[in-house]
């Protein structure tokens, strides 16, 4: 234990670890921002890895982010160290962080948060309690997995994985080294409620039966191909072209290092994570239970063995669900949810309240209030890995169906496909040393 002796933090951690998850955590008190004074064995230390857009919005405010100023602005958070493979983006969030405390703490010399190249040396300081990861898409699991073996909670934007098996060791790490995960799917917990709504009124049978959902969106998967352009142009100078790359295959720097690497994906990875996390928390589907994906002329339906059909295209003539949602309809009316809206057909549905008896979801007001709730409770969060990984496999099993333009034919009990060894080959790929997990 540090020489902080116990604090706040320690004895809830070691507290929390001998009771059961509970079923619902509200708002936390740990909510970005706020007025209150927090002493600094209270804090959670807090790394930031990968500084892009979705990466600086996290640490220092930003679309999307739902943190009010970002991280550093919460008082229950202590910003210890930014790290990306391009200096310019750890430069600035270094000096940028190094002058808020400094204004803060009237410290003009403050120098407490440290920048890296490495994400390794951030991952080895014993100090360092959580890490928010904003990367591209084939360090998200890897990182977070290494992240977990050091000790460390993590906080991850999607994708969450690019394989099923990066994703079955995500949630087997977590397990193993009892490590608070957070997946970015922030609907679960953001824009008033709306989803959740939609949740429960489908959930205690407003729209009747469940029949049909409308995902809005395809799914996808990442199908490794040779790389075959001849373009290579120098790498920029402070960018760890090597580094980014990591577990890919090595290919010369062309140019391009957003998200990913064209020619690597089918579908979409990145937006639709959104989309279908809501559809499988309000399906509610028997996690072991096999699924069918059929292959329909580039589109994809998801058929569950309670008899829903997932549709990857939109509910025709509803325009509500483009904006990170779905349409769900029932035997008796249907429910349509995006981030600006919520409607129901009949309008009716959704001016009827649930009752205090009705089935209830879990609670979180704040995506990022309660990730930090967890880490000082040890509870699991609102989407923990065993979630975000269903999630993540059922896009990516409707990407190899539509990546071998075919039906496909799904056993979540045993991770695999039903005598199917071609899309079995796609659950993984071979890393580049020294990257095996």
């Amino acid at each position: 234990m540090h020489s902080r002796d116990m604090t706040r933090r320690t004895f809830l951690r070691a507290a929390a670890s001998a009771v059961a998850v509970p079923y619902v955590i509200t708002s936390s008190a740990l909510s970005a921002g706020g007025n209150r004074q927090t002493a600094p064995s209270e804090r959670v230390n807090m790394g930031f890895i990968g500084l892009g857009g979705q990466g600086t919005g996290h640490l220092l405010g930003g679309a999307w982010t739902y943190v009010p100023g970002g991280y550093i602005a919460c008082s229950d958070v202590q910003v210890m160290a930014v790290c990306d493979v391009r200096q310019e983006r750890r430069n600035h969030a270094w000096k940028r962080c190094n002058q808020i405390y400094a204004e803060r703490f009237n410290r003009p010399n403050y120098d407490g948060v440290q920048a890296y190249n490495d994400f390794r040396e951030v991952l080895a300081r014993t100090d360092i309690d959580a890490v928010l990861l904003a990367l591209p898409y084939h360090w998200a699991a890897p990182m977070a997995i290494m992240a977990m073996r050091s000790g460390k909670d993590v906080y991850c934007e999607k994708p969450i994985a690019i394989t099923v098996r990066q994703a079955q060791t995500l949630v087997e790490t977590a397990r193993c080294h009892s490590r608070i995960y957070q997946a970015g799917t922030q609907q679960r917990s953001e824009y008033d409620g709306k989803f959740r709504q939609a949740c429960e009124y489908v959930r205690n049978g407003r729209i009747g039966q469940l029949k049909e959902v409308y995902a809005y969106r395809l799914p996808g998967a990442f199908v490794p191909s040779p790389w075959t352009s001849d373009r290579s142009v120098a790498v920029p100078d402070g960018f760890n072209w090597d580094l980014w790359l990591g577990p890919l295959p090595w290919r010369p720097y062309g140019g391009e290092a957003g998200h990913t690497l064209s020619g690597l994906f089918v579908g979409d990875v990145n937006w639709s994570p959104h989309h279908y996390d809501i559809i499988q928390w309000t399906v509610n589907p028997d996690l072991k239970a096999p699924i069918n994906v059929e292959y329909d002329k580039g589109n994809v339906h998801y058929h569950y063995k309670n008899g829903v059909v997932v549709h990857s295209a939109g509910h025709p003539g509803e325009p509500v669900g483009l904006e990170g949602g779905a349409c769900f309809v029932g035997t008796e009316g249907r429910i349509a949810v995006d981030r600006n809206n919520i409607v129901s057909y009949p309008a009716n549905i959704l001016k009827e309240t649930l009752w205090p008896d009705d089935k209830r979801v879990y609670h979180a007001d704040s995506h990022s209030g309660n990730f930090l709730e967890c880490i000082l409770t040890r509870m699991q969060t609102i989407c923990n890995p065993e979630i975000a990984a269903y999630t993540m496999n059922a896009i990516l099993i409707g990407g190899i169906a539509l990546a071998l333009q075919r039906d496909v034919h799904w056993n979540p009990a045993t991770l695999e496909f039903a005598a199917d060894e071609t899309a079995n080959r796609l659950l993984s790929y071979t890393p580049r040393p020294p990257w095996c997990l």
